[in-house]
């Protein structure tokens, strides 16, 4: 029987496309930023090429935020409960359930409670960090594209006095942020995005989602931003999509869905150093490769659909916020649909 290399590459080749890295691939040499420890005993300093990136995208984010995401964000996330607002006399028509019986004894007519939605929200920034996100052919690399994303997302929940926090994973949760508010926090969430030297390759979904609902105690949204590289974090995803409002949000390269035609190039999974040759100029193979990751794709959209999780797709060949801003429109109009 003819070798196959589908035998190493389980997962629609998501993950062991980081050979082609010989072709396309640039290096990232970023160290960690000093409000944490580095994990790896890395520098203790801010590198002026690291600077220079978080400020380019504190830049380009805000502006974003301002002009396009602001209101939007408004309107598509809720609050997470009801806080007491004030009292006012009882008016014909209201609901007798929510007369505040102490106040009518005291004043000697009745008076009902007002409550208005809690504002303040919770955003979870959940980011893989495993090998595979060091991978693009078209532009910046997935953990690239990830870190631009969640720093549109952190200076939008700022800009609207909310806590941001912070998990990156791979197959362990490496880092652990808790929710709090401010430029400086949303700041050092995106040093420590883009920044933040693993320890680990491989990605283990499970396992991150399992301590977010250990630790995330309140309810929230939770951005969970990864390739999805990954099988088995069923169970857990669908608890969590029932306690949070969770979004997927996939990145993914277009080499993944379509083979470039380079000849003989050599497959290598970045997550488990496993090696295969493949003859990419082949237009069999490059199209087995095509079906089987649309496969993956319906599987996962159907599993996303059952649990009633919203999914933002993000092309590292293109900017994420034009994908973010599509998710917001189409939420309002959900949002506007159910009224």
């Amino acid at each position: 029987m003819p070798f196959s290399p589908y035998l190493f590459i389980p997962l629609g080749l998501a993950a062991a496309m980081a050979a082609v890295m010989a072709i396309f691939h640039k290096k990232i040499d970023i160290e960690v930023p000093p409000e944490a420890p580095p994990p790896n005993g890395g520098i203790k300093t801010i590198p002026p090429e690291l600077f220079a990136k978080v400020r380019k995208i504190e830049f380009t984010s805000k502006k974003l935020v301002e002009s396009v995401f602001s209101g939007e964000y408004h309107s598509v996330f809720k609050g997470m409960g009801m806080e007491f607002a004030e009292v006012r006399p009882y008016a014909a028509g209201d609901d007798v359930r929510a007369i505040d019986w102490n106040v009518t004894a005291r004043i000697g007519e009745p008076y009902i409670k007002i409550f208005e939605e809690e504002r303040e929200l919770t955003v979870i920034l959940m980011v893989d960090a495993s090998a595979s996100g060091a991978f693009g052919t078209a532009g910046n690399f997935k953990n690239e594209t990830a870190a631009e994303l969640c720093a549109t997302i952190a200076f939008a929940a700022i800009r609207n006095n909310d806590k941001v926090g912070l998990y990156i994973f791979t197959d362990t949760v490496e880092l652990h942020i808790p929710p709090a508010k401010g430029r400086r926090h949303a700041l050092r969430i995106i040093r420590e995005i883009l920044g933040f030297r693993p320890q680990g390759k491989k990605t283990n979904i499970k396992n991150a989602l399992e301590r977010l609902l250990h630790t995330a105690r309140r309810a929230g949204i939770v951005f969970l931003v990864s390739d999805f590289a990954d099988a088995g974090f069923e169970p857990p995803f669908r608890v969590a999509a029932r306690k949070y409002d969770l979004i997927a949000v996939r990145i993914r390269d277009r080499a993944e869905l379509r083979l470039p035609d380079a000849g003989l190039i050599l497959l290598r999974d970045p997550e488990t150093g496993e090696e295969v040759l493949a003859d990419t100029g082949n237009e069999d193979f490059r199209r087995r490769h095509g079906e089987m990751a649309q496969r993956r794709d319906a599987e996962l959209k159907r599993f996303f659909q059952t649990c009633g999780v919203d999914l933002i797709e993000i092309d590292t060949g293109g900017s994420p916020t034009a994908p973010l801003e599509k998710f917001f429109k189409r939420r309002e109009k959900k949002i506007l649909a159910g009224r």
